[in-house]
């Protein structure tokens, strides 16, 4: 074998060498650089932290629940969105009632009275100021009671707190509007319990 054969044989090796090389660097890079895709994509199969929902929408959420609750009669769902210590106000010229048990109670002796109740929020507006919230809202309620219609209207005022995250309610004034010829029927025959409304 000659010299130049031999120093083309070398060549030849080496470059195939060289090439078997970076070929299979370039397959382990791209074998790499799968990996680190599927890390990325196993990382965006994971879904993005939701961002934080404004205090307005979650205390719209949260009304929305509590008087769904209100109606279900559901005081546990109910209880969730009140203070333990929560005071409570009616259009009915009684004292407050202190408390979310003296309330539950009141509310489980009256709603008894009724047969089915339903309650629509009209005309929400909802207020924060850093820890502290009011919420205003109109509802209409209708029912039963003793087999005959009842309804009635009013409007109320929330008082919230934000304690560790959550919205808690810790005054209620809700009034009911008694409209004239309302007013003058109900005094004419036997009243319907009232109902304390949330």
């Amino acid at each position: 074998m000659s010299k130049q054969r031999k120093k083309l044989l070398t060549a030849r090796g080496f470059a195939l060498c060289l090439f078997a090389v970076l070929v299979f660097s370039g397959w382990a890079g791209a074998s790499d650089k799968q990996k680190n895709k599927k890390k990325d994509a196993s990382a965006s199969d994971q879904p993005a932290p939701l961002p934080p929902v404004p205090d307005t929408d979650q205390i719209e959420h949260d009304i929305g629940e509590m008087l769904g609750a209100f109606q279900l009669g559901d005081i546990d769902t109910m209880h969730k969105h009140y203070a333990d210590n929560a005071t409570f106000v009616s259009g009915d010229f009684e004292p407050p009632v202190v408390g979310w048990q003296n309330y539950a109670a009141l509310y489980q002796r009256q709603r008894a009275a009724f047969q089915g109740m339903q309650l629509v929020r009209h005309n929400t507006l909802i207020i924060t100021h850093t820890d502290v919230a009011w919420a205003m809202y109109q509802w209409e309620f209708d029912s039963s009671v003793n087999g005959r219609p009842y309804s009635l209207r009013g409007q109320t005022t929330l008082v919230l707190n934000k304690v560790s995250g959550s919205w808690l309610i810790v005054h209620n004034h809700t009034s009911g509007i008694y409209p004239q010829d309302v007013a003058a029927t109900a005094q004419q025959t036997t009243p319907a319990p009232a109902v304390t409304r949330p």
